[in-house]
């Protein structure tokens, strides 16, 4: 069985994760829930960052952690109240990027576990 991040640098790869977090932030804007709690002058800078540390994360580019250090993904979401329904929500709006962007099989299953896991980690009450 191979690893999320093999599967990620097999199937996805660099471009895909582009894609995937345009299709999700084309979303975001538009939503209700949780498109207020991103700043409206900072739209492209939101992208680049979760855009980055998924390249980080998922096929090993040290750029982000060059340019903003440990992710320390917990203690950066803090200011936003993150309950069930915006962590459902921010489910909901990925899932909705990854079929937009033809993300399916063993890898969509396996970034469907590892972005459940993260969002869950992100709610804070």
């Amino acid at each position: 069985m191979e690893t999320l991040e093999a599967l990620v640098a097999r199937d996805v790869g660099k471009d895909g994760i582009a894609a995937i977090v345009a299709a999700f932030y084309r979303r975001v804007r538009e939503d209700d829930l949780i498109g207020p709690m991103y700043p409206d002058d900072d739209w492209e800078g939101s992208e680049e960052r979760l855009a980055s540390f998924l390249r980080f994360r998922l096929l090993g580019d040290p750029e982000y952690t060059l340019r903003r250090g440990h992710p320390r993904l917990r203690m950066r979401h803090m200011p936003f109240s993150i309950g069930e329904a915006e962590r459902d929500r921010w489910l909901e709006l990925m899932g909705a990027a990854m079929e937009e962007s033809g993300v399916t099989g063993e890898v969509r299953t396996k970034l469907d576990e590892f972005f459940a896991q993260v969002a869950d980690f992100m709610r804070n009450r």
